[in-house]
């Protein structure tokens, strides 16, 4: 039993929500795609505010069921979490870190800055070459606008001919 005197502080407890994973994308941690935006005690309750990569992300729900399980089995029982949607995740809160573990996984990480232009001026644009993450050709193509989750898109590689998923910007 943790009490006010033995409680971990919010940057332990931060150290260890890196173990919890996305349960999409399970090389990398909640931590790792930023989705986790405050970690807080209120009074003896542990308080820790999420925000979805997206509104209507289905793995919301299993993602605050890991973190509360992840903390209870580190002896914390007063657990919260809470869903903030403002300001919206965007793809630039995934850490370094994480868009390493995404290109080691074969997931292509966002390619350019989600707080540059607009998603109607970047639809205007020329498609990004998106970098393989397999052998780093940006001779690549893409197959569908979604990939293995709404998220993502289908990319295939023209030089070693593997499909792999491109994490879109947001």
């Amino acid at each position: 039993m943790i009490d006010s005197l033995t409680r971990p502080d919010p940057d332990q407890i931060r150290r260890w929500l890196d173990d919890v994973p996305d349960p999409e994308v399970p090389a990398v941690s909640v931590m790792d795609l930023g989705i986790v935006r405050d970690v807080q005690w209120d009074g003896d309750v542990l308080v820790v505010a999420i925000t979805p990569t997206y509104s209507g992300c289905p793995a919301t729900s299993v993602i605050a069921f890991e973190i509360e399980a992840a903390l209870r089995a580190r002896g914390i029982e007063h657990v919260r979490v809470e869903r903030r949607l403002s300001p919206p995740w965007t793809t630039d809160w995934i850490t370094s870190q994480g868009r390493r573990r995404l290109e080691a996984y074969g997931i292509a990480p966002p390619a350019e800055n989600a707080g540059g232009p607009s998603p109607f001026d970047r639809f205007l644009r020329k498609p990004l070459a998106i970098a393989c993450p397999r052998c780093k050709s940006v001779n690549t193509e893409r197959v569908s606008e979604f990939g293995s989750t709404p998220c993502k898109a289908q990319y295939r590689c023209r030089d070693c001919l593997e499909p792999f998923d491109y994490f879109k910007c947001i």
